[in-house]
């Protein structure tokens, strides 16, 4: 996996202070993408065993709320083949801080058998998610003041809510995500 951005103490993309990860390639291709140089597989640079290591690092402090993982799309079966080790050790060494994840696929569609984005780790890696901004963007319906988001057929879903009932529940922006 490769990966084009690390951003330390971000805090466009989830709640608090997060350290963001932008991992390369993306098959949906949205027009109007805020990324498109993502789109490739091999943009920036090799996601290595050094890597994991400073992310750890960043994420040490305890005014860092967590990680969140976009891109490109974490979804994509090669990039969550790469991250759901990297996940993993985070969970182990932060157990109580959070995990927003960005996709272009929906997430009905993480879960069909036989999707394009649905592959052996996925749902090991959704048991690690506390967020999921899911669906993709769509330029017709984007609209500036949206939170996390930038177009209103996105939804950002908590996980954690999710996987205790038999729907999909979406995060609430006034109490937000259930802590871990």
């Amino acid at each position: 996996m490769y990966y084009g951005e690390i951003k330390n103490c971000d805090i466009a993309n989830g709640i608090g202070v997060r350290v963001t990860l932008f991992v390369s390639g993306c098959t949906n291709r949205c027009p109007g993408c805020f990324q498109p140089e993502t789109w490739a597989f091999d943009y920036g640079q090799p996601f290595t065993a050094e890597t994991e290591e400073q992310l750890l690092q960043m994420l040490a402090p305890s005014y860092i709320n967590g990680l969140t993982l976009l891109g490109g799309d974490p979804f994509e079966p090669e990039n969550q083949r790469s991250l759901v080790p990297f996940l993993r050790r985070v969970r182990a060494a932060y157990p109580d801080k959070t995990v927003w994840a960005f996709t272009g696929f929906v997430y009905e569609d993480l879960l069909r058998e036989g999707s394009h984005p649905r592959c052996e780790a996925t749902d090991e890696m959704l048991a690690m998610v506390d967020v999921l901004v899911d669906g993709p963007f769509v330029e017709r319906l984007h609209q500036v003041g949206l939170r996390f988001r930038g177009s209103t057929n996105q939804r950002l879903i908590d996980m954690n809510a999710t996987r205790g009932a038999d729907r999909v529940v979406l995060w609430d922006d006034h109490t937000g995500p259930a802590s871990r």
